[in-house]
Formats: C-alpha cells, structure tokens, sequence
C-alpha cells in the first residue's frame, strides 16, 4: 500500500480503484484476528465452549458487551483488557479502510494549490 509522493502525479482511477482490495484485506484480517484472539480467551481464561467463546467475542466487538458470567480472576481480568482493545482496532480498522479517499483528495489539494502558486 504505496501511495503517490507530494511531487508525483496523481494516480489514475484504476490504480485507486486497485487500493481498496488491499486495504480492505488488511481490515478483514485486523478484525478476524482480534476476533480470533476474543475467542482464544473467553476459551482460555473464562473455559467457555469454542461457540459461546466466540459469541462473546462477537458481541464485544458489537459494543454489547460479554453475554456469560464472568467467573474467574483470569476472565475478569481479560474482558476489560479486551474491549478497549476492540475499541482501538475499530478505529484503525476504519482508518486503514478509509486512507485511501482522503489521501487521494488531499493529493488532488496539493497539487492544485502548487500549480497554482507557480
């Protein structure tokens, strides 16, 4: 995910339009692995079954919070740990998303304003 420098041209619709796959790939696996990882301890910390570990991976990154109880040290610990982890990953799953429309504009603004200023 190279972009165009200040001092280069401004890439042509179809290489824009080759970002966004790979930018949305690097999101699919951000989200999968933080997910992966909720599973992992709700299963491990909490001893939930694979399912019900997942679901409440699943529902903290829906903001919902965890569905079962909280029983242990370990599981008391790892849920609070992991929703603002959740909570970061959002923000740069969103902004890895979206990087390529504002670089893309902003480039566009450079480019004008130093044409303009020559």
């Amino acid at each position: 995910m190279i972009y165009e420098t200040r001092r280069d041209r401004l890439a042509t619709r179809a290489t824009f339009a080759k970002r966004q796959p790979a930018h949305t790939a690097v999101c699919a696996g951000l989200v999968s692995g933080s997910l992966a990882i909720g599973g992992l301890g709700y299963h491990g910390f909490i001893s939930l079954p694979w399912l019900e570990a997942l679901l409440n991976a699943l529902m903290m990154m829906g903001d919902m919070g965890p569905v079962d109880a909280l029983h242990t040290t370990a599981g008391k610990l790892f849920a609070p740990a992991y929703a603002p982890y959740w909570g970061l990953v959002l923000l740069v799953a969103a902004g890895v998303l979206f990087a390529p429309l504002p670089h893309r504009r902003l480039h566009r603004f450079h480019l004008t304003t130093e044409h303009d200023s020559r």
